[in-house]
């Protein structure tokens, strides 16, 4: 319970030292004009209250990811933990911060845009195909999700089908309303029951003397297949510590943000909630069992193919908050991947939009843009299984994250700015989504030795790469001078 406790406060911590030091690094002014109001089109283009944004970016990242992946994490054992808090506060959250003031200073520009600018017209043109059908995999990803917890809670009287068709319906009607319209009123209560969540399971930790491994245990691997840590869990607990999926979030906020003194809260304090709450389902699945061990015995009883992570929440919640609190909390879990699926398939609109430079003002050319959008994303949804589709998404994400870290950085590079608080985690995440794709079953399926050498590798040269780039523009401005 110790190290749990520390966590929590370093992650809290966090927020206020680092996610300062980061906005003092990308120089916000107070005075400057958002897209907001200098772009506003009620559609898109609307401006809301800082607490508003926050609510929804907090919605529209925190899927399954932080509760799904942070229980598959957490079966490595205490080291899951570390990344977690470390992986929130240096990763995901700079990753957060800077993609979305990127957009704010580029009239709310979508990801590919803000990452082309940066990397060049070939990664522009690689990022629009990339990070579209990543959005139509987490569009896809997270309607089969909560449409499966919905129907375990209603057993017997609505079917999968059904909860599938009705979320799909929704997941229209977000894509295309003004975002102030249903987006910007329903979530408070997704929120609600989101937060409610959170907080039950956390007092349930204290309430039931929950056994949480400590870290002073040992950070050895204890995943029962014998899966590398690195760069397994890395790749596991995404959405709880450093996500690309993120940044495909935060120009829609971007497009709403009054100002500019609001974005610490907005897009840091948003991962950082996040973080948080990875780390409370990360700790629950570790000590409701009895010890990682006991988690460990209880998916392997499960039926082959099940929903390892849904099935974890289902009995966590009952047990610890019993038949109405259970039901409120697995809301909770379902409204987190239903606000991110939608907001997903708006993304995915405003990226196709951008591209081929076609107004959403109105309806008809909103339908335009996202009827091939949802014909996909129905496609995928009914002839690729969940398991496989979670697979994919989650190497995809983490390897958008890594081309948003080398933006961030080239950008900070020509600012003339600290890019190292950025350099690092990109280098890193580099080294992690090389090295997955060449182990994993799904990738290449080599060798430990030979995918961390070839990860080690592809590593070692973008770093030549950028230290080349950075000699370039350091040439540049002495030359001018």
């Amino acid at each position: 319970m110790i190290s749990f406790c520390v966590a929590l406060a370093v992650l809290v911590a966090g927020y206020f030292i680092y996610g300062k030091f980061a906005e003092r690094i990308f120089g916000i002014d107070k005075h400057r004009q958002t897209p907001a109001y200098s772009m506003t089109d009620s559609v898109d283009y609307v401006p809301m209250s800082w607490w508003r944004i926050f609510l929804i970016q907090f919605l529209n990242i925190a899927g399954l990811g932080p509760v799904f992946g942070a229980i598959m994490g957490i079966m490595f054992g205490p080291a899951a933990f570390l990344w977690i808090v470390f992986g929130t506060i240096f990763g995901g959250a700079v990753h957060d911060y800077f993609s979305g003031m990127m957009s704010v200073r580029s009239k709310g520009a979508s990801l590919p845009e803000l990452n082309g600018k940066e990397l060049g017209l070939a990664a522009k043109q690689f990022m629009r195909i990339f990070s579209l059908l990543l959005m139509i995999l987490v569009g896809a990803v997270f309607i089969s999700g909560p449409a499966g917890l919905l129907a375990g809670m209603t057993a017997g009287y609505v079917s999968v089908f059904w909860w599938t068709v009705i979320v799909f319906a929704y997941y229209i009607l977000a894509t295309l309303l003004p975002i102030d319209k249903l987006i910007g009123r329903i979530y408070p209560l997704f929120g609600a029951a989101l937060l409610f969540m959170a907080a039950g399971i956390l007092i349930s930790l204290f309430a039931n003397d929950a056994p949480i491994p400590e870290l002073t245990s040992g950070l050895a691997n204890q995943h029962p297949d014998g899966l590398p840590i690195f760069p397994m869990m890395f790749v596991s607990i995404a959405c709880g510590a450093i996500s690309g999926f993120h940044a495909t979030q935060s120009p829609m906020m971007a497009r709403c943000l009054k100002n500019e003194k609001y974005g610490r809260r907005c897009f840091y304090g948003a991962m950082v909630a996040e973080g948080v709450l990875a780390l409370i389902w990360a700790a629950a699945a570790a000590s409701f069992f009895g010890s990682v061990d006991g988690l460990q015995r209880y998916a392997a009883s499960l039926p082959p193919n099940s929903n390892t992570g849904a099935e974890v929440v289902n009995i966590i919640s009952k047990t610890w908050l019993g038949t109405l609190g259970g039901a409120l909390a697995l809301l909770g879990v379902v409204a987190a991947p239903i606000t991110s699926g939608d907001t997903a398939l708006r993304s995915a609109r405003l990226i196709v939009a951008d591209f081929l430079h076609v107004s959403q003002h109105k309806l008809t050319k909103r339908l335009f843009v996202a009827l091939p959008i949802f014909a996909l994303t129905f496609v995928i949804l009914f002839f690729i299984p969940f398991n496989v589709l979670w697979r994919y998404f989650a190497w995809c994400n983490q390897t958008l994250a890594v081309f948003t870290l080398w933006a961030i950085t080239v950008y900070l590079c020509r600012s003339g700015k600290n890019y190292f608080i950025s350099l690092v985690p990109a280098l890193f995440m580099t080294a992690v989504t090389s090295t997955y794709i060449f182990t994993a079953p799904e990738g290449f399926g080599l060798s430990a030795f030979v995918s961390n050498m070839s990860g080690f590798a592809i590593t070692v040269c973008t770093g030549i790469m950028f230290v080349y780039y950075r000699n370039r523009i350091q040439n540049k401005l002495q030359n001018r001078s």
